[in-house]
């Protein structure tokens, strides 16, 4: 039992999250009735409505800094437990990023100007990077997952105009002048 402990305790985060994203209105699959495995346009309707997305790349980091974070705060956790809260941190970003608050400031700082919250089916896609990137992580070590990050980053600014650095800076400290570079064809 002792080692099914962090998955159990994982499980339950998950169960909580779906509902939680339920209960604030998101759909389990995009509304256009079908499930994509992949949606590569960021300026669609199906954008953050299918498994997977640009923005996935942006999870896989999540799950190189939430592992890195619970490193930090418990050393001596056991591998288990840091992947599982790893990923337990991801499931409660998803339910603050799918809030009402938060979905209104991307749509008035970013972008996203249609962006509706993403699906269930996505926040699965969204915690499957994560876990990848905390997998990645460990396997990696620090230095080269800085290095993945940053190369992650510059590939997502070439191919999409955004990236998480932008997401942040955008949803914090909004610029008009990064705006309307995002916005370019």
């Amino acid at each position: 039992m002792k080692k099914a402990a962090p998955w159990l305790m994982l499980a339950l985060a998950l169960v909580l999250a779906a509902a939680a994203l339920r209960l604030q209105g998101r759909l389990w699959i995009c509304s256009c009735g079908y499930v994509a495995l992949w949606c590569g346009d960021i300026n669609s309707s199906g954008n953050s409505q299918h498994l997977f997305d640009p923005y996935t790349f942006t999870h896989v980091i999540h799950g190189f800094v939430f592992l890195g974070f619970v490193y930090l705060l418990g050393p001596r956790l056991t591998s288990s437990w840091k992947i599982a809260l790893a990923l337990a941190l991801e499931a409660l970003w998803e339910v603050i990023e799918n809030s009402s608050y938060v979905i209104e400031r991307y749509r008035a700082q970013t972008i996203s100007l249609g962006y509706t919250g993403d699906t269930i089916v996505n926040t699965l896609g969204d915690l499957i990077a994560c876990a990848v990137g905390a997998v990645v992580a460990r396997w990696l070590g620090v230095t080269k997952t800085l290095l993945l990050t940053v190369a992650i980053e510059v590939l997502l600014l070439i191919a999409v105009r955004d990236n998480l650095l932008l997401n942040i800076i955008m949803l914090f400290f909004p610029s008009d002048a990064i705006r309307q570079w995002q916005s370019q064809p």
